[in-house]
């Protein structure tokens, strides 16, 4: 089965051991060793991770469609965004007549506002399943729409990043407007639960940390079976060589646009993750500086390569709390720093940098062996 086949690779399994290690021993270190303890994980530690997670989930989605596709997206903050949204409004709905206002069904921001009525698009929120529905089905159809007809139209290269950041850029000032019935700036925040527990929890907040650690693994094998199947090959060869895929016969669009669209739900579930981990979710989410950031954590990790997506992701945020902690006005000259040195001396990312390590040792090694294989065949000859 398709599915099946990335844990052929060493890679995956290797990747995947890592993350479910990872994941057991945050919670061993939250759980059972105690709150004064040096080696205790705190629960404002395991939300932070959590976040981490979400981002490299996302960044995995990034790098579906720029390493293997061949697609400089710079708008995949909209997907990311549109997921995060979809969240928050079901969360929104449950807080009920807990709000400030203590209207039942409209949420604060809308009794503030005095609408007197909840708009169409908010129906349905307040049932699970239509909402995590919508996580997935909003950023989707989203991208299908604009891939449709982006793709359709042959638009490629820098155009097409252009384009993208355009409509990131379109949608975020959208979502500023409080007529959208989306919060305005302030967005939307101040969530009680998820599905009857409590946000606030120390159980919860692990439980949606393993959640984000267990959606990235799932979406990891996703992609990575992706491109072990024919329709990876394809995607490369559309990536490398367009005009000569769609002279063999391959209606190149319609893989670019089903690689887009799994791309673009892979984001949405990764900005579902992160709302109710951080609490909040407004329009600066859409902001082209997010997607271009999340661009150059892929270009750090190594495009191309997936894990490698992650391992950016994963050191860019730490260095960005890091950062701003100490130094907070030193960050971007950091982060600009960070990817001018690995362009010039890791031109194929950390994850490039890794792989040539241990193609190394194995050639060493096989020439080790080799070498004792031919002194022992002397030393019989002889």
């Amino acid at each position: 089965m398709w599915l099946t086949r990335p844990f052929n690779e060493r890679s995956t399994r290797l990747f995947l051991g890592i993350l479910l290690a990872a994941l057991a021993l945050v919670t061993v270190l939250n759980l059972a060793v105690p709150a004064g303890h040096p080696l205790h994980v705190s629960t404002y530690t395991v939300t932070l991770l959590g976040k981490y997670l979400s981002y490299a989930l996302l960044a995995v989605a990034v790098d579906l469609v720029w390493g293997y596709l061949g697609i400089l997206s710079l708008g995949h903050g909209a997907f990311f965004a549109l997921g995060g949204y979809a969240m928050g409004m079901y969360l929104m709905r449950q807080i009920g007549d807990r709000g400030t206002y203590g209207d039942p069904v409209l949420p604060d921001f809308m009794v503030f506002l005095d609408w007197d009525s909840l708009p169409w698009y908010w129906l349905g929120f307040d049932m699970p399943g239509f909402a995590f529905l919508m996580v997935l089905l909003a950023p989707g159809l989203l991208a299908l729409v604009f891939g449709f007809l982006a793709f359709r139209s042959r638009v490629t290269g820098v155009y097409l990043s252009i384009i993208t950041q355009a409509m990131t850029f379109a949608l975020m000032l959208a979502f500023f407007r409080n007529e959208m019935g989306f919060g305005g700036n302030n967005g939307l925040t101040d969530f009680r639960e998820l599905l009857g527990f409590d946000l606030r929890s120390d159980a919860t907040r692990l439980g949606l940390f393993l959640a984000t650690g267990i959606a990235l693994a799932l979406g990891y094998v996703l992609c990575r079976a992706i491109v072990a199947s024919k329709l990876g090959r394809v995607s490369v060869a559309c990536r490398d060589a367009e005009a000569r895929t769609r002279f063999l016969g391959y209606r190149v669009e319609r893989f670019q646009l089903f690689v887009f669209v799994v791309s673009a739900m892979l984001a949405g579930l990764a900005g579902a993750l992160y709302v109710p981990q951080v609490g909040i979710i407004n329009p600066s989410e859409f902001s082209p500086i997010f997607s271009i950031e999340v661009v150059l954590w892929v270009a750090l990790g190594g495009r191309a390569t997936l894990y490698g997506a992650v391992i950016g992701a994963l050191l860019v945020n730490y260095a960005k709390t890091v950062f701003t902690g100490v130094m907070p006005d030193a960050w971007l000259f950091a982060l600009g720093g960070m990817f001018v040195l690995v362009t010039v001396f890791l031109p194929k990312g950390i994850a490039g940098l890794l792989t040539y390590r241990f193609q190394n040792q194995r050639l060493t090694h096989r020439r080790e062996g080799e070498g004792a294989t031919t002194t022992t065949g002397r030393g019989v000859s002889a």
